[in-house]
Formats: structure tokens, sequence, C-alpha cells
């Protein structure tokens, strides 16, 4: 189906699904590329900076928030990359796939940040809103 698909991240049991639906939709599992994006937002940050003593731990705090995204996606042998972006979160993400040239992008419905999908409208629905190239959101 897709080639290559952007898969916003961010650890959440939401996103581990959204990974699963990836996997699925790579058409050649050995040709087919997934970027994964994890976007920080400024609070974010602010208690990364504040909980860790420099920035090659926080870097390895984040990239541990995703190790099950990214060992789904090595078991499934399908080649990817990781993108730690900073910035508002649906913002950022459809800025990004907008840049570049995604077949797919897949979202979970919910992420870790319930305050915002509620108060906000949700990353998911404006990153449908806003992408311009199709957009899975999976429960």
């Amino acid at each position: 189906m897709f080639q290559k698909i952007l898969l916003a991240a961010d650890g959440s049991a939401h996103s581990l699904r959204a990974t699963e639906n990836t996997i699925h939709l790579v058409t050649k599992k050995e040709t087919g590329f997934v970027t994964v994006v994890y976007v920080v937002d400024g609070s974010t940050s602010k208690a990364d900076v504040l909980h860790n003593k420099d920035s090659h731990d926080i870097a390895e705090k984040r990239k541990e928030k995703l190790k099950d995204i990214l060992s789904l996606l090595d078991n499934a042998n399908i080649p990817h990359e990781l993108k730690i972006l900073h910035g508002e979160p649906g913002e950022t993400i459809v800025e990004f796939a907008n840049e570049s040239e995604f077949d797919c992008l897949v979202i979970g419905s919910r992420g870790l940040n319930r305050l915002q999908s509620m108060v906000l409208g949700g990353v998911s629905h404006k990153v449908a809103k806003g992408a311009k190239c199709p957009v899975m959101i999976v429960k």
C-alpha cells in the first residue's frame, strides 16, 4: 500500500497500536520506510532540563519513551528513523509532514497528554485537518 510513512508517536498505548497498523501498511518491508516523529512541547522540554543532568541524558530518556515502538519496527524488519522535533505537537507534525512527501501519516487517536486532547481538540484532530497526505487515526 505505502512505501514512505510518517508515524507520529509519543510512547502511549495508542501510538503502539498506531505502530502495529503502520507495519501492516508498508507495501514491501525491504523497501518501505517509516519516519517516527516525536514532538517535545515547551512544558516537556522545561521539565526534561530540570530533571536531567545534561542533554545526553535528555536524549536517552526521550528515546527510552519510544523503545517499544522502535522495537516493533526492528522486529518487523522495516527500515526507520527517529526524528525528535520541538514545538506544539499538532502544528509541528503537520509542518513536518507537509514539507516532505509521505504516502501516509499514522497517528494514535490519543496520546500521553489527555488534558490537551480534551481542551484543545486533540493533536490527531489538528493533524487530520492540516496534513496534505492521507492520515490514519488509530484508536
